[in-house]
């Protein structure tokens, strides 16, 4: 071996990284040796390669995905940019979500909510009237409901513009979760849908609901639901139709603290006990 060439050992030390680290990132084809020994199997690197070692320890201390440290390592100026960049977006909706979660616990700590092992909050029987609402539809995943309905409605309120409506702006989901949801956000309104091009008409029958308002962000409407479908099935009763949220407040000017939206559950119609 020439002198240019270290064992793994002394490369490890070089790097500040362990033997077993090495032998990792040979295994997952990120850090090839310089040579191989065919007798005994022994590894070496050269010096030149100290500098992605320790890139490629410093993505991986950073959760990066092993493609993307690849790209790194092999493209140029531009490429390792764009990949960092995706990585830094990454991390920012990783820290949000925690943050989310971490709201969640506070309100249950905080407002009692979770009190006696129970989630606590006021749930109403009720009767709803039929509505006729002028809808915009769109298809999403679970996780991304919330965009769909800010975009939905931003699209319902430019089509309504110079309408005659009646508030509130409700959203409409499907009562089962699947990979795919067909939604909706509307309002209540005798105008024709054929005025409004991507404008559909839907008719909520009247019938007993069940009911509960929350107050807070779009993001603890969990919170809400929970109790709802709790005391739905607590007395065995069936949610049946089409879940319904009255958004009560206008997102635009109220804190998120202090929206208001009214969640509304059909059952089928039995006596409500």
């Amino acid at each position: 071996m020439t002198r240019e060439l270290l064992p793994i050992g002394a490369f490890a030390r070089l790097c500040r990284l362990s033997v077993k680290q090495l032998r990792h990132y040979d295994e997952l084809g990120l850090l090839r040796p310089a040579s191989v020994d065919p007798a005994t199997g022994y590894r070496y690197y050269r010096r030149d390669q100290v500098r992605d070692a320790m890139v490629i320890a410093l993505l991986r201390g950073l959760d990066v995905p092993l493609a993307a440290i690849t790209r790194v390592l092999t493209g140029d100026d531009e490429a390792r940019a764009a990949v960092l960049r995706t990585e830094r977006a990454r991390t920012a909706e990783r820290i949000a979500a925690q943050q989310r979660s971490w709201q969640l616990l506070d309100r249950l700590l905080t407002g009692g909510l979770l009190a006696d092992g129970l989630l606590r909050h006021e749930v109403i029987p009720a009767q709803e009237p039929a509505r006729r609402l002028l809808v915009h539809h769109a298809v999403c995943a679970p996780e991304e409901i919330g965009p769909t309905v800010g975009s939905g409605i931003g699209a319902l309120m430019a089509g309504v513009s110079g309408l005659d409506w009646t508030p509130p702006v409700w959203g409409l989901f499907p009562v089962d979760l699947g990979s795919q949801l067909r939604i909706a956000v509307g309002v209540q309104s005798d105008e024709p849908a054929e005025a409004v091009p991507g404008i559909a008409v839907t008719h909520l029958p009247a019938g007993p609901v069940v009911a509960a308002v929350h107050v807070g962000p779009y993001e603890h409407l969990t919170l809400t639901y929970q109790a709802v479908f709790a005391w739905i099935h607590e007395r065995g009763l069936r949610p049946c139709g089409q879940v319904r949220e009255a958004y009560l407040a206008d997102p635009g000017t109220t804190e998120p603290a202090h929206l208001v939206t009214r969640v509304v559950v059909p059952i089928e119609d039995e006596e409500l006990s």
